[in-house]
């Protein structure tokens, strides 16, 4: 069964608080028995806010959370006494979550950063008491604000995975087996197509108790920029990778043919997918002797660096993690 615990992508209704009346009143104490007016503001409702966190990889809180509802502010009181704010209600989301509206598609912001706050829905403005509204010919306005209503919105919440590798390749490449050999992660691994669902993520240890985050992301088909396969569930998350991994396996009939079809279907779905650093691995080598390598590298693209690798025999990942880290580090 393909694992429900990584969630990408939901869709909530957010109502944000009413603003707190404004006050009508006077001042009346034991000394005065007719005072100006002193009617204080009503408080701000509630807003709903997004906030990154880091140890937050999943939308899964917010899977089955489909309303958001904020508190509202209290009224204004007398004495110039403002009301309360209402209670802002924090969600919190993985780093490469995407605010977008429901109705209109139209994208609000992204939360790249620990511990930073974007509201995603405003609480209602409180309401301006009476002694705002004292003027030369008006000493005792006899009238206040209304609080302002709070906003009840749609809103589309969509992750994009941050990994410094992505790996790209057609299904059945070997990016599971990578990724299960190189760290800890233990993602699905079968001999038939799509069979990762959803991205995988794991940490590469590397010298000097260094590391890099690895993502394995569902394989891509010809038209996938169309939506066809998992189409634009696995583009999107190429987008927040820093380096890309394209994996192709060794008896594949036309590399060269394949990696272009890799790289049109980026440029078609994104055309700055293409300014990203990219590696080339031939997978499943421990299938060929050193006569085969030979011969392919008069087959390969050479605008990319190229390494032969055997995830099952373990052979080149020193050599691939090398030129991951060195990608990874360079200045461009």
């Amino acid at each position: 069964m393909v694992d429900q615990n990584f969630v990408d992508y939901v869709k909530i209704c957010c109502r944000s608080g009413a603003g707190g009346a404004g006050s009508m009143h006077f001042l009346r104490d034991k000394v005065t028995a007719k005072g100006g007016p002193d009617g204080g503001d009503g408080g701000r409702g509630g807003h709903i806010v997004l906030r990154g966190n880091r140890n937050v990889w999943t939308l899964l809180a917010l899977k089955y959370r489909k309303h958001v509802i904020g508190t509202p502010g209290g009224n204004g009181t007398g004495q110039n006494m403002h009301g309360a704010d209402g209670q802002d209600v924090i969600l919190d989301v993985p780093l490469g979550t995407v605010a977008k509206d429901a109705e209109t598609g139209e994208i609000h912001f992204e939360i790249t950063e620990h511990e930073e706050k974007r509201v995603l829905v405003a609480g209602g403005r409180g309401g301006l008491g009476n002694a705002h509204f004292v003027t030369p010919t008006n000493q005792v306005p006899r009238y206040s604000q209304p609080g302002e209503a709070g906003r009840e919105e749609w809103k589309i919440l969509e992750l994009k995975v941050l990994a410094d590798v992505g790996l790209v390749g057609f299904p059945n490449a070997g990016k599971s087996t990578l990724l299960s050999v190189v760290t800890a992660a233990k993602p699905k691994i079968a001999s038939y197509p799509f069979t990762t669902l959803v991205p995988n993520l794991g940490i590469v240890r590397y010298r000097d108790f260094r590391s890099f985050v690895m993502a394995d992301i569902p394989g891509i088909i010809e038209k996938a920029h169309e939506g066809k396969g998992l189409g634009h569930r696995f583009l999107k998350h190429i987008e927040r990778n820093a380096t890309l991994l394209f994996m192709i396996p060794c008896d594949t009939e036309n590399i060269q043919k394949e990696y272009q079809i890799l790289v049109n279907e980026l440029y078609l779905f994104n055309e700055e997918l293409l300014s990203k650093p990219r590696v080339l691995a031939i997978t499943k080598c421990d299938l060929i002797d050193e006569d085969i390598k030979t011969w392919l590298k008069q087959e390969l693209p050479k605008d990319v660096p190229v390494v032969f690798i055997s995830a099952v025999a373990q052979q080149g990942l020193d050599e691939l993690k090398d030129l991951l880290w060195e990608t990874i580090n360079s200045e461009y």
